[in-house]
């Protein structure tokens, strides 16, 4: 892979040589303790600010509400690495800051890379704040404390809709920017997966897409983003995730079946031209970013089609 070549670090699981089912049991019941911990204390300071909704409260709880979603990440760490041997083969993180903003983007295959993500990129960029269907919010208890921790929710409307209702447009880009200027106040990482959904074969296959390994990409969501505080941002990190052999399932997770996880990151200055701009009333400025988005994902495309070819799979357990 040339300059792109990825170190391969494998851990080794206590548990590797039980019975899949069994793991799945131990992994299961250890991510619902963790949550169940975490979640509870989290909960009750997401209360506190809730009720009492002033920069000076937030400043005090928002790095307390970071550092038990820190937590939950590392004890899933932990869980993880109890069931399975891992090849981790990561490359581009050094050099990275906790103390600094970022914009990350990625690709998107399974609900697995959301685990791989925070594995990663948890001990050295700040907290990953992923941008959340609107509908999320109102799950019990996880809407709460995503809420708390401010991850944006996003609308989707379909475009007749916003064709008899534009002003809905409006009210959602206001609403985005608010959450998102909420971020200046704690280093933060906004995190976009730019598809907008996991990559699947049929999906793929049901929309025209210029790409062989990745679905078009939608550039709202970023391009928010790039408006509400892209003078804080520090610079992009583009993340690609790749499982060589086939996609794990969340129960491949549970199952010490994940053998090995490819994570290549890229940080990137972002263009001085996409910053401060509005994306929704602004054509030249949506297609400037919207060129540029097109730009990643070509590269994207074809690191993957690279690394497939280079990564040979590890054998199925």
């Amino acid at each position: 892979m040339g300059h792109n070549r990825v170190v391969g670090n494998r851990s080794r699981a206590p548990l590797a040589l039980l019975p899949v089912p069994v793991r799945q049991a131990i992994s299961l019941l250890a991510l619902a303790l963790n949550t169940a911990a975490c979640g509870t204390v989290l909960l009750l300071f997401a209360v506190v600010k809730l009720v009492v909704p002033v920069n000076a409260v937030r400043r005090r709880i928002d790095p307390l509400l970071n550092g038990l979603a820190r937590w939950w990440i590392a004890n899933n760490g932990t869980w993880i690495a109890l069931v399975q041997d891992v090849d981790w083969r990561v490359t581009g993180a050094d050099g990275l800051r906790r103390d600094d903003w970022y914009l990350v983007e990625s690709n998107h295959q399974s609900w697995v890379d959301i685990f791989v993500l925070q594995k990663v990129l948890s001990p050295r960029i700040p907290m990953l704040k992923f941008f959340l269907k609107h509908q999320l919010i109102w799950v019990p208890f996880a809407g709460l404390a995503w809420w708390a921790l401010d991850f944006p929710f996003m609308r989707r409307y379909s475009r007749e809709y916003l064709a008899a209702h534009p002003e809905k447009r409006r009210a959602d880009l206001e609403r985005i920017r608010k959450s998102c200027r909420k971020f200046s106040l704690v280093p933060t990482a906004v995190m976009n997966f730019l598809e907008g959904t996991r990559f699947t074969v049929p999906k793929h296959a049901g929309e025209p897409s210029p790409f062989r390994h990745l679905l078009p990409p939608k550039a709202g969501g970023i391009a928010l983003a790039l408006d509400a505080m892209g003078e804080r941002f520090h610079s992009l990190l583009d993340v690609t995730l790749f499982y060589p052999g086939r996609v794990p399932s969340f129960a491949d997770l549970l199952g010490g079946r994940v053998q090995q996880v490819v994570v290549v990151i890229r940080e990137r200055p972002i263009p001085a031209d996409l910053l401060g701009c509005d994306y929704a009333s602004d054509p030249e400025f949506r297609l400037r970013v919207q060129s540029w988005v097109q730009e990643l994902w070509s590269e994207k495309d074809r690191l993957l089609e690279e690394l497939a070819s280079e990564t040979a799979p590890p054998p199925v357990a």
